[in-house]
């Protein structure tokens, strides 16, 4: 299995798949799941003639779990460590959900030299929690009974959450049981340290003064039924900041429309893809 890791660290192990030839496309998954979470998009990346990288955040899936290095600019150091190491050139970024900050971050802290374009799907970009100036975020209080439910009960709390993830219930099964299971079964073995401290990271930072330094062509990619992450607050605040993106809004799609909406959001990241 392939690690990236650091002599002067021997904690860290960063866990990555590496599929194909071309180049370069690095998945970022998002909270609280792992790399598998791409499992609809990779075969089609892959038929497209791009190399296509997955990896696990810290503390998730088969990477290490530290003590600290959750807030933005360590995970955004660790994407750098994956890029430098592997050596790679003229990347494509994807970010979904929380892995839209290590994306927007990335650029703040390493430029856009390397960088070719990017995609935010469903992505937190660039303000989660509710403020003055931001009226359709996520209540304080929401996001209090978020974290004290994951210090409490961790898992029964990431059971439901899944459910919402998809917008699933009684006369709305967007996705299998299976499907929920499996999710399940990943993000509960996933760091407790690492759960939480990423949802403080996802929740209490403000990308909106760094949407001005994405000088690369970016897809936003959201839907207008995103329980998790509001559209309002995320996708169209996105699009009005950045300078150079394609907006895409799912009618109807949950959060993970990565799973419930693959074909269209395959079919945009394709077009998206060949354009030049």
């Amino acid at each position: 299995m392939p690690y990236i890791t650091k002599q002067d660290n021997k904690n860290f192990e960063l866990y990555y798949e590496d599929f194909g030839s071309g180049q370069p496309i690095i998945l970022i998954h998002g909270w609280p799941l792992s790399g598998k979470s791409w499992e609809l998009q990779v075969p089609v990346l892959l038929s497209l003639g791009y190399r296509v990288i997955t990896y696990d955040r810290r503390g998730f899936g088969k990477s290490a779990p530290t003590l600290a290095g959750y807030d933005y600019n360590g995970l955004a150091a660790d994407l750098h460590e994956l890029i430098s190491q592997l050596e790679l050139k003229n990347v494509i970024l994807f970010g979904f959900s929380m892995g839209g900050g290590e994306v927007v971050r990335y650029i703040t802290n390493y430029g856009s030299e390397n960088v070719d374009k990017i995609a935010l799907i469903s992505s937190i970009i660039p303000l989660v929690k509710q403020k003055d100036d931001n009226p359709n975020g996520v209540p304080q209080e929401d996001l209090d009974g978020i974290m004290d439910s994951l210090k409490k009960d961790r898992v029964t709390f990431l059971e439901t959450f899944h459910k919402n993830f998809y917008n699933y219930g009684l006369l709305s099964q967007t996705v299998s049981q299976a499907q929920l299971n499996y999710d399940w079964s990943i993000t509960s073995h996933a760091s407790p340290i690492a759960t939480i401290k990423c949802a403080e990271s996802w929740a209490n930072t403000d990308f909106r003064p760094e949407l001005v330094s994405i000088n690369v062509k970016t897809l936003i990619v959201h839907g207008d039924n995103d329980q998790i992450v509001p559209i309002e607050t995320a996708g169209k605040q996105a699009a009005e900041g950045i300078a150079d993106n394609k907006f895409v809004i799912i009618e109807g799609a949950p959060h993970g429309l990565n799973v419930t909406h693959a074909d269209q959001l395959n079919d945009t990241i394709t077009s998206f893809l060949r354009e030049n």
